[in-house]
């Protein structure tokens, strides 16, 4: 899912390796908050579905934030989504649909999308891309070729990106 803010055509792209159960990632919001406040449309800043076994409604999670992404309204889904993480692993898949109620998105569709499957090919392919360039765990941030795991340790993983976000926003002068 990429920000719908427009994109220069220069911008460096940051991919956000991402399950919406896992609590790591909730821990992580801040700093991509922060970092999408910092460069706005200078960094595209993409969200990537990396679903991981252990959390059962997180395939779901990734579809419905497929789903918020095509009504207008990803970032602020996945943000509501993450923040409160806990209750998606009491509540399940009925809890997607109710965020998307309070999101003011259609419900019904979020519904309908999660019966029908119609964004699980994106979180496939999305999976498997993460596992061929050796995503194990979440949140992984790659920019630039450059692959930094957050699910250890998060310390100084945004300062890393900014350098390097740094570095090529200079070389290519924006």
């Amino acid at each position: 899912m990429s920000d719908s803010s427009p994109v220069s055509p220069v911008a460096p792209v940051l991919d956000v390796w991402c399950d919406l159960q896992c609590p790591d990632c909730r821990t992580a919001l801040e700093d991509v908050r922060a970092l999408r406040a910092r460069y706005g449309d200078r960094l595209e800043l993409r969200l990537r579905h990396f679903p991981l076994e252990k959390n059962k409604h997180a395939f779901a999670a990734a579809q419905a934030a497929e789903e918020a992404a095509e009504q207008g309204k990803g970032w602020d889904y996945v943000e509501a989504v993450l923040g409160r993480v806990e209750e998606l692993g009491r509540k399940g898949e009925p809890f997607l649909v109710e965020v998307a109620g309070e999101l003011g998105l259609d419900a019904e569709e979020f519904d309908t999308a999660l019966i029908d499957g119609r964004h699980i090919l994106i979180v496939d392919a999305d999976q498997a891309e993460g596992k061929a360039i050796g995503v194990t765990g979440t949140p992984t941030y790659v920019i630039d070729g450059e692959r930094l795991d957050g699910g250890k340790s998060q310390e100084g993983l945004r300062e890393r990106v900014e350098e390097i976000a740094d570095r090529l926003l200079a070389a290519r002068g924006a």
